[in-house]
């Protein structure tokens, strides 16, 4: 099957959305050893007479389709196909039963690398982004079906558990804990994560309950100079882009070093080497919290707009630099303008492909991007344009040109020619003048 995103082929099925999982899972660090029962409730957009859901690697046991009956499901090339009694039929609710287990293991990709459950030397950590969901559970792996999460996890109890949601409950019985979670605002699947450590938990108090769980010696000066200052970000953001769109935040610090951080919903996840008073980690604490505005509450519809995410998020990471120090967002716009100039002029920010998706001009250039329009629209409508764009697409999902037409109705100039020269042109631009 070709799937629903040509940047993630032979993912998502766009017959059917899934509303809500309700997973219950139960994991042995020694050996890897995940064994968990899923529950999709799901509207159905079409007639079905089969289901395709997507899961790697792991073993199918039993599969159930309430209402409907299974006369025989097969699973392989990381699709579990479902052939049913009778069809569902276009706008009907159902649900679908999927009891399996294993070893779970990354999803692997020539373009896009390898993503989803990881193990550490000691825990386990699920990096989704952008096809790494099915690595830990059925799901339909489309970013635009965002759906909400009720989660049991049951391990060992002298490992700390995280999910992206909210802890409701944590129990113990025995030598093992259940920890249960729920996330009620819409999530898409790769935004989904499972980390699990010896971990110990510190709050933050500020304008969002801020939760840190982390190694007990991470700690001390090089820990404050960066997660320590996630409070005062919390409220920086909060006062350009809108109210905190989630419960709660959460920053998982693993033990072992990470080359990059992990964004998923109201979690990130960092290594324990971006503890550290370097700006070139402190600026990835605050891409991380941007990303909750743009990429979690407000995700993509397709993945080549994946500068909507990154984009944003970097230039958080320059207007948190002018709030906090080292450098105004001017003068990181002047160094990375003239950097990006001495780069090849090979890339479509509005459609980078696959290969380019993460390419540090994806994220450079976006910014620039959103500077140029600042410079054109002025700061007032500059940022009443990301304050909307949260509040009026909170738990949706967003195109490049729906972001043009939004930006054009709240500053009331025509901006379509500022956008195709930073957007579809390949040469970059030169910034507006000031």
């Amino acid at each position: 099957m070709p799937g629903t995103d040509p940047y993630v082929p032979g993912h998502g099925n766009a017959a059917y959305d899934v509303e809500h999982y309700d997973l219950d899972l139960r994991y042995k660090p020694a050996g890897n050893r995940l064994d968990a029962e899923a529950t999709l409730r799901c509207v159905a957009l079409d007639e079905l007479d089969n289901l395709v859901l997507d899961l790697h690697h792991l073993r199918v046991t039993r599969v159930s389709v309430a209402g409907h009956g299974v006369d025989k499901f097969a699973h392989r090339n990381d699709k579990l196909r479902i052939r049913l009694k009778s069809p569902v039929l276009t706008g009907e609710r159902f649900s679908v039963t999927v009891k399996y287990s294993g070893a779970p293991t990354a999803v692997k990709s020539r373009a896009l690398g390898d993503a989803g459950w990881e193990e550490l030397d000691d825990g386990v950590i699920v990096a989704a982004q952008p096809h790494g969901a099915p690595s830990w559970f059925p799901c339909n792996d489309r970013p635009d079906n965002k759906a909400t999460y009720a989660i049991s996890i049951s391990a060992p109890s002298d490992y700390h558990v995280a999910f992206s949601g909210a802890l409701l409950s944590s129990s113990r019985s025995g030598a093992s804990t259940t920890w249960s979670y729920e996330q009620t605002a819409p999530m898409a699947t790769y935004l989904a994560t499972v980390q699990i450590g010896r971990y110990v938990v510190s709050e933050q108090p500020g304008v969002v309950p801020i939760r840190v769980v982390r190694p007990a010696d991470v700690r001390g000066p090089a820990y404050d100079a960066s997660f320590g200052q996630q409070p005062k970000m919390m409220q920086f953001f909060t006062e350009r882009f809108g109210p905190y769109p989630f419960e709660g935040y959460t920053t998982v610090i693993t033990n072992d070093d990470l080359e990059i951080p992990l964004e998923s919903q109201s979690l990130s996840t960092f290594g324990r080497n971006f503890a550290s008073a370097e700006w070139s980690e402190v600026r990835l604490v605050a891409h991380e919290l941007a990303h909750q505005w743009f990429g979690n509450a407000v995700t993509l519809r397709h993945w080549k707009d994946i500068w909507l995410h990154e984009g944003f998020a970097c230039y958080s990471e320059w207007l948190w630099s002018e709030q906090a120090g080292p450098k105004s967002t001017a003068e990181w716009v002047e160094h990375y303008h003239r950097k990006l100039s001495d780069l090849p002029q090979d890339l479509v920010l509005a459609d980078p492909t696959p290969d380019l998706m993460f390419d540090d001009r994806v994220y450079k250039r976006g910014a620039l991007t959103l500077h140029a329009l600042r410079i054109t629209v002025g700061d007032e409508a500059f940022f009443e344009i990301l304050r909307r764009w949260v509040a009026d697409n909170n738990g949706g999902t967003i195109t490049t040109p729906q972001f043009v037409i939004h930006c054009e109705e709240i500053s009331g100039k025509p901006l379509a020619g500022l956008f195709r020269d930073w957007l579809e042109e390949t040469a970059l631009p030169p910034l507006p003048a000031s």
